[in-house]
């Protein structure tokens, strides 16, 4: 095994590559409140692979859709668990974002010189809205139908832009077949893509960054600065 890591070090830098992730500087005060988005990230692994798992039964057509879910929950082996596992993490995702972004905005993370951070975690916070928006049409029941009828209307209400947008949402004036495959598009191909790349470039600029401290850490870190440079000041006057 030492011999592989040690072959893929002199190649890749692979032992680098952890250190920087893994075995970076932790700032003092940091709590479980931290780890709300490494929680996020690791529902969002769970989601991906128990998504791969459910496509591979899934029949994206009105004719089959609702039948193929019954089929997932009822035939295939631990098709239950894995359909479970995809429906409660999609509502735990949405709750750990939610307070993830509570928990920059309380701590004053997105400030100076982390906005763009900021800025592509919203991003991504948009696109797991954009996940369970498409995602409860899948199963294609009367509740996914009409909540989906409710929420393609709101789109159209918007001014100037409305027809055009509940148009591309459908895919026509009404909720079809073409509706569906086109939310399965996007839900399996399009926002996975843009989540995969966002979420690297919002890990890169944490690890780029560092992790910002608790707001009464930061005084105590400024008052300790001011101190140094006041007994500096002293010093060079002497």
């Amino acid at each position: 095994m030492n011999g592989v890591i040690n072959w893929l070090d002199e190649r890749l830098g692979v032992n680098q590559i952890w250190g920087i992730i893994f075995l970076r500087n932790m700032p003092k005060g940091v709590n479980w409140w931290y780890t709300l988005g490494s929680a996020t990230l690791f529902v969002f692994i769970i989601q991906a692979v128990t998504g791969m798992f459910l496509a591979m039964y899934y029949a994206p057509t009105p004719d089959h859709a609702y039948d193929s879910i019954q089929y997932i929950m009822n035939e295939v082996i631990f098709g239950q668990v894995i359909r479970g596992l995809h429906h409660w993490g999609a509502s735990a995702m949405v709750v750990l974002v939610i307070l993830h972004m509570l928990r920059i905005i309380v701590m004053g993370a997105y400030k100076y010189p982390r906005e763009a951070t900021w800025i592509v975690g919203v991003v991504l916070l948009l696109l797991v809205f954009g996940f369970g928006f498409t995602g409860y049409l899948l199963p294609w029941d009367e509740k996914a139908y009409w909540a989906t009828t409710v929420g393609t209307n709101m789109a159209g209400t918007v001014p100037f832009i409305g027809g055009f947008l509940l148009v591309a949402a459908r895919g026509g004036s009404d909720l079809g077949a073409l509706t569906l495959t086109r939310f399965y598009a996007i839900h399996m191909l399009f926002l996975p893509s843009l989540t995969v790349g966002f979420i690297a470039l919002h890990i890169f600029m944490v690890i780029r960054q560092g992790i910002s401290v608790p707001p009464a850490i930061w005084e105590k870190m400024e008052d300790v600065s001011h101190s140094v440079t006041r007994a500096r000041e002293l010093v060079g006057k002497r």
